[in-house]
């Protein structure tokens, strides 16, 4: 296992006290000034008004932007603030002109919610969407995807850490592909960001959404989007108010050319303080030091679980997660997760509604998930592998 201080890490979680939590590709629990953070900006907006606490705390609020730009190795002007990774994610796709004929090339373990925008885009338009096939590990196959790359294909858009399945795709190499045929490379962050050590030059992608509640262990209903300045040049958002775009004349606006174009004006500037607090929070652990620490417990789960009869891991991929996907013979996923919660040992349930294309075509079962992060402990592993087994 990899030198960490997990001590000071659960210390700084007050949630390690009260339950094991292995759900924290649903939402992580957050380190105490995290949550400080939030409740002592609330605080003050009470007590002084919510614009004048906002200006107030200017200098703060810019540093969120250099801070996501830090994370995922970007600059401030190339980052938007938002409300989740869905709406960082639809920002971008929505704001792509599709017509008759188009191609979108997606993976076979692709979301439900980014398939809903393929599928009604492809309704609205008469694009095409299309799945590229999996390679013998089960992430997404980099040589199909090259030989489907014509003139046609407008999009390529990809989950980097699925939600089910513990793998993570190849995201550099697809994005390789991407940058040579000059396709947009549009890829999901939301499970990735805070678990894996991302880089969006070495990922090669034009834009990269990401969650806070997830990996980051930031608020809920926070988020941010990066936006490389190839792709802001090449589209309008679909959606625009005052902030992302100015009035300048009576029938004229001007769009703003930075990543703030995918923005609007009302947020949770209390949640959006403490997702930068949370952002630094792992910037101070060093995200290398992060993903050595999750890949490790991850694989000390699944190789536990195996050893379990009856228990089956569906996890796949050449390079593996914080994410562990099995279930139980005897047991439904559904009584599993019930069990476990009365245990105190928070799991979620997997369902082909999330993943059909995946579900579908490897004929999975709802699956347990169980997702670590760097303050969960052996022990705890140990725990819930225990509790597993009285159900096997």
């Amino acid at each position: 296992m990899t030198d960490f201080d997990v001590e000071r890490a659960r210390s700084e979680t007050p949630g390690c006290a009260e339950v094991v939590h292995l759900n924290n590709a649903g939402s992580s629990l957050p380190p105490a000034r995290v949550t400080d953070t939030v409740v002592d900006y609330l605080r003050r907006e009470a007590l002084i008004g919510g614009y004048e606490q906002a200006a107030a705390t200017l200098e703060g609020h810019e540093a969120v932007y250099a801070s996501a730009a830090r994370l995922v190795g970007a600059g401030p002007d190339d980052i938007a603030l938002t409300d989740n990774a869905t709406r960082s994610w639809q920002a971008v796709f929505y704001a792509l002109p599709f017509t008759a004929g188009d191609r979108i090339l997606t993976s076979k373990s692709e979301y439900a919610s980014n398939v809903i925008s393929f599928l009604q885009t492809a309704k609205r338009t008469g694009a095409v969407v299309e799945v590229v096939d999996d390679d013998e590990s089960g992430q997404l196959d980099v040589e199909d995807l090259k030989r489907r790359i014509d003139g046609d294909v407008k999009l390529i858009a990809v989950s980097h850490v699925p939600t089910q399945g513990g793998l993570v795709n190849p995201a550099e190499e697809i994005g390789a592909v991407a940058r040579a045929a000059g396709v947009p490379f549009l890829l999901d962050a939301c499970q990735s960001a805070g678990q894996i050590d991302l880089d969006v030059a070495r990922l090669n992608c034009d834009a990269l959404s990401v969650t806070g509640r997830k990996y980051l262990r930031g608020p809920r209903g926070t988020g941010f989007l990066y936006v490389h300045p190839r792709l802001r040049e090449r589209v309008e958002p679909a959606m625009l108010d005052l902030h992302s775009a100015t009035w300048s004349a009576p029938e004229s606006y001007e769009v703003d050319p930075t990543a703030k174009m995918f923005e609007v004006w009302e947020r949770d500037h209390a949640a959006t303080h403490g997702l930068g607090a949370a952002i630094d929070y792992a910037l101070e652990w060093g995200m290398p030091a992060i993903e050595a620490r999750v890949a490790a417990l991850a694989a000390k789960l699944r190789d536990t679980l195996r050893e379990i009869p009856g228990v089956r891991v569906h996890d796949q991929g050449t390079r593996q997660c914080g994410i562990v996907t099995f279930s139980v013979a005897k047991t439904p996923s559904e009584e599993v997760k019930r069990h476990l919660s009365a245990a105190k040992i928070n799991t979620s349930v997997a369902h082909a509604t999330s993943a059909q294309f995946d579900f579908t075509a490897r004929g999975l079962p709802e699956m347990v998930r169980s997702s670590v992060h760097y303050f969960n402990t052996e022990d705890e592993i140990a725990l819930l592998t225990g509790e597993i087994e009285k159900l096997a």
